[in-house]
């Protein structure tokens, strides 16, 4: 869809931070505080998903309560650019690889990589990371704090 023809009116926009805020929260409370039906609530919801507006809904876990407390970023740096796809399909294979992007300046591949500990990032940079056909070398940036967490606002 052509993002100039997607419209979205005022209620279309409460209905959306409703939801971006909770994705749980009933429908028939939404559409008691817009004052319109909860059926007309999901016409409008099916139809921002058609235009491809709203792309799902996710559960977020607490990663820390499962152990992962070191959070970083890996900007990698091939030897050719041709290896480009090769070594995206195995990042895709190491789960810790939670966010690849395909950016602009120095690196091919940027990460996002979710550790237990500095000895596990240690690991799978030397063991998983580095060893794949291509990679020429790995810079790393650890999170201290992740400071802001949101998405756009409408």
């Amino acid at each position: 869809m052509n993002p100039k023809s997607l419209k979205i009116d005022g209620i279309d926009k409460i209905i959306l931070r409703h939801l971006m805020q909770n994705a749980r929260k009933p429908i028939l409370s939404i559409a008691k505080e817009v004052g319109i039906s909860g059926a007309a609530i999901h016409q409008r919801l099916k139809k921002l998903e058609s235009t491809g507006l709203i792309t799902g809904t996710k559960t977020v876990l607490n990663t820390e309560l499962l152990g992962y407390k070191t959070l970083a970023f890996v900007g990698i740096f091939l030897d050719a650019a041709s290896k480009n796809s090769a070594a995206l399909k195995k990042l895709t294979e190491i789960p810790e690889v939670i966010e690849s992007h395909y950016t602009t300046g120095n690196y091919a591949i940027f990460v996002k990589i979710l550790c237990k500990d500095n000895a596990h990032l240690m690991y799978l940079l030397n063991k998983e990371i580095q060893s794949i056909k291509g990679v020429a070398r790995t810079e790393t940036f650890i999170s201290l704090e992740q400071q802001i967490n949101r998405q756009i606002t409408i």
